[in-house]
Parts: structure tokens; C-alpha cells; sequence
């Protein structure tokens, strides 16, 4: 396989994480993207958001190619968890619209660059930082897919929507009647477990 193989192989999966992240996004009210549901605060635009922002990072900076706009919520001085949330002024349009520039930017990166390029993730420890282009590529999409997961759960609790994408659920086709069996089945079971 050639590099340029394995790059396509590497970005798609990348992008197949990033698309399932913004699709949980889609037909909700404005509330509800940005609503938290668990006690860390969890929230879709605020996950698109962290994603974007890390994403920046780790085929940014790393590579010696910042993203071309300031980050405001990552500065020194920003807020803790600043990134994991959505402003009131911060539209959804505005965060997802920054996401797809970050993709841009992030896929100019891979295309520039050979997948033994050498990198520096400064926030690392020391013994650690020193990567290449394939090792952040695989760390990027770990980390999108994971969130898009955290994703799947925060919008099954908006709606019951649950699933990859609006073409491919990748979950058992069945009723409601179905599914609220089963999960009586998994209570109990859990229950005898005890």
C-alpha cells in the first residue's frame, strides 16, 4: 500500500467520524444542541466544538501549520471547559461552519505532509511528544469517533435518536415495542446480577 493509500484509508475514517458527529446535530431546536444532559455538561454543539478545536490542534500546530483563525477558547486565560460549550452568541451554523474549515485545513495538512512526517504535541509529556503524521492522523480519529459515541448517547436523550447516520442506523431494525422489551430484559438481568 503506498502512502497515498494509506492516507485515503486514514482520512476516511476521519471523515466518516466527523460526518456522524454533525448528523447528531441535525433537526434539533437550538436548545437542544446546546443543552446539557449529564453532570459534566455534555452537550452536541459543545462536542462539535472541542472536536473542531482539538482537531486544529493535532494537525495544526503540531505540523508547524496552525489553523489560519484564533481559538479564543483555548487561550491561557480562557474559562476551564471553555471549549466544550457553545456561547449564546456562538451559532450552531458559526461552530459547525468552523469545523468544516478546520477539515480543510487538517486535510491540506495530511495532503502536505508524508505520514512519517515528524510532529511536536507540546502538551504531551516529554517522553511521549514527538509523533508522526499516521500516529495523530490515528489518534484523530480515535478521539472523533469517541466523542461522536458520547454524540450518540446525549442525542438518544434528546429524542431516541440513536444510530451512525440517517442512511445506516448500524442498530437492530425494530420497533419501539421491541426495544423497550429488550431494555426491561437488560434491567432485569442486571437486577438478578446483583
Amino acid at each position: 500500500m503506498t502512502d497515498s493509500d494509506e492516507k485515503s484509508v486514514l482520512l476516511r475514517y476521519l471523515q466518516e467520524g466527523r460526518e456522524a458527529l454533525l448528523w447528531k446535530l441535525e433537526g434539533l431546536s437550538e436548545y437542544d444542541a446546546r443543552r446539557p444532559l449529564v453532570p459534566t455538561g455534555t452537550n452536541l454543539l459543545g462536542l462539535v466544538k472541542h472536536v473542531a478545536s482539538t482537531e486544529a490542534g493535532y494537525l495544526g500546530d503540531v505540523f508547524g501549520r496552525p489553523f489560519a483563525e484564533p481559538l479564543p477558547w483555548l487561550a491561557h486565560d480562557a474559562e476551564p471547559n471553555a471549549e466544550m460549550w457553545a456561547t449564546a452568541e456562538e451559532s450552531r451554523d458559526d461552530i459547525v461552519a468552523l469545523y468544516k474549515r478546520v477539515w480543510q485545513s487538517s486535510d491540506a495538512t495530511v495532503a502536505a505532509l508524508p505520514l512519517d512526517a515528524p510532529g511536536v504535541v507540546p502538551w504531551w509529556r516529554e517522553e511521549t511528544r514527538d509523533v508522526t503524521l499516521q500516529q495523530i492522523l490515528v489518534h484523530m480519529i480515535a478521539e472523533t469517533h469517541r466523542h461522536a459515541g458520547h454524540a450518540d448517547i446525549v442525542r438518544e436523550l434528546i429524542d431516541g435518536a440513536a444510530g451512525l447516520r440517517a442512511n445506516n442506523s448500524n442498530l437492530p431494525e425494530a420497533q419501539r415495542e421491541w426495544w423497550d422489551g429488550y431494555r426491561d430484559r437488560l434491567e432485569t438481568v442486571a437486577r438478578e446480577a446483583q
